[in-house]
């Protein structure tokens, strides 16, 4: 018995079997495939979708701000939509026919909520002059209409261009201004992260009146050169405001576009001064 034991496995080659197995040697039942390599076999690509595109909605798209904020948001690679009571703008240049159009009345049942359709963010420019009765139905009810509709949606971002204050300014066009201040209450409330309100002071530009272009940079651009020294005076009693300098039509609608699709750009009330800022920024 003894000799069958030691023949089957003697000490020595039990000790070699033993080391074998903690050097790894013995990994497989099959001895051919003992010290075959690894075989690492190479993935597939796979082919990903590209990131979705950013959709703008521009409120009151085909006016004078609301054109420039088009063309800029399309510059910047961004899908546009524009929504005003008129619809299709009349401006005969190759960038209005990238804008998706839509006609509807901010005032007037909920069928101009489509426009609001896969929006990731909206810049109104909705606003007007008349009566107080009006203005405030403008600046204030149909912009709140249009922030309570956005919220709705999920939206993540709301730009609103509001007004600057003008000290007397402000009671000559007491239904302009409430309206304008119950919106920005109202962005406060739905978008408390998600709001940029800008307060431009008077906006120059080339503005289109019919077939007529009036170049109102003639005299805003002069007058912005030199107001923008004069503001320890803005804080002077009832006159003081009226020096906030202009702004170009072009700066307000990058800081619009840069506000409504910039992540890091903060929430908040930007004022003459924070735009010509931000528009003078290189980052974005």
């Amino acid at each position: 018995m003894s000799r069958l034991i030691h023949s089957r496995l003697s000490p020595s080659r039990f000790f070699n079997t033993l080391g074998s197995i903690r050097r790894g040697r013995y990994l497989s039942t099959e001895s051919n495939k003992i010290d075959e390599p690894l075989k690492v076999e190479e993935a597939e690509p796979v082919n990903a979708p590209p990131p979705p595109v950013e959709k703008l909605l521009v409120l009151g798209g085909n006016g004078f701000v609301g054109s420039h904020i088009c063309k800029e948001a399309l510059d910047r690679g961004l899908s546009v939509a524009s929504l005003s009571r008129s619809g299709k703008s009349s401006i005969q240049e190759p960038w209005a026919s990238k804008v998706n159009w839509h006609q509807g009345d901010l005032l007037s049942g909920d069928s101009w909520k489509e426009a609001l359709g896969g929006v990731t963010s909206v810049i109104s420019c909705v606003g007007g002059f008349g009566s107080n009765t009006y203005m405030y139905k403008i600046n204030g009810t149909a912009n709140i209409n249009a922030v309570r509709a956005a919220a709705e949606k999920g939206i993540k971002r709301f730009v609103y261009i509001s007004a600057s204050d003008f000290g007397v300014v402000n009671y000559l066009l007491q239904g302009y201004y409430d309206g304008k201040r119950a919106t920005e209450t109202e962005l406060l409330t739905r978008f408390p992260y998600g709001h940029v309100i800008l307060r431009p002071g008077f906006i120059y530009g080339t503005r289109r009146v019919g077939s007529m272009k009036l170049p109102l940079g003639v005299i805003g651009s002069p007058l912005e050169m030199i107001m923008q020294y004069a503001k320890p005076l803005n804080q002077v009693p009832v006159v003081g405001p009226l020096l906030t300098p202009p702004v170009d039509v072009k700066a307000v609608a990058k800081v619009a576009v840069r506000g409504a699709t910039d992540p890091v750009f903060p929430p908040g009330i930007v004022d003459v001064y924070g735009l010509r800022r931000y528009s003078k920024q290189k980052t974005f």
